[in-house]
């Protein structure tokens, strides 16, 4: 861990002194995340996040948080939220960020300022029910990060490349996940 004069905002020590004690309780470190959404009306639906399994035990954030998706209004929708797809965006953009911003502190260099842009592919012929042979996901997904910090170009690239093999947003999105999905009739 470096000393640095650096304040990012990540406490470093605290990541890593968590990471001593987890590698010597392995089970603590099974975490589970939850979401819970209810439908509001046509394509509109609210999620709200308050709630998680870590540490061998239940957790709470500070808050709950909510978050609201829907379609454009081109799809025949009201528009209330952005679309589900795009908030896997903000997922990704964000995991990448914040591990940028870890990774920078830990390696002494001050950050100005982290951008993200991403842009994600998409043939919808697939989600609509045109063509079964095209996907229903993104295609590809392009991320542009701009970032301005007291380092090199190259220790920049390596700051991104860290946050990319810590991710977990960026390990979902890349390798497949079991997904389970269980229908009880109320």
């Amino acid at each position: 861990m470096t000393e640095a004069a650096v304040n990012n905002g990540v406490n470093v020590a605290a990541l890593l002194e968590a990471r001593e004690v987890l590698r010597g309780a392995p089970e603590a470190a099974q975490f589970k995340w939850r979401a819970s959404c209810k439908w509001q009306n046509g394509t509109h639906s609210k999620t709200t996040i308050r709630n998680f399994f870590g540490l061998g035990q239940e957790q709470s954030h500070k808050s709950e948080f909510h978050f609201e998706a829907d379609h454009p209004e081109i799809f025949a929708s009201e528009d209330l939220g952005a679309t589900p797809v795009e908030l896997v965006l903000a997922g990704l953009a964000s995991c990448l960020t914040a591990g940028v911003a870890a990774v920078a502190q830990n390696r002494g260099i001050q950050l100005r300022s982290v951008q993200a842009e991403l842009e994600g592919s998409m043939d919808i012929q697939g989600i609509l029910g045109i063509d079964g042979d095209v996907r229903n996901g993104y295609d590809d997904i392009k991320v542009t990060f701009k970032i301005d910090a007291d380092a090199s170009q190259a220790d920049i690239e390596a700051l991104v490349a860290q946050s990319q093999k810590r991710s977990a947003v960026y390990d979902i999105i890349t390798n497949p996940t079991d997904v389970a999905v269980d229908v009880q009739k109320v």
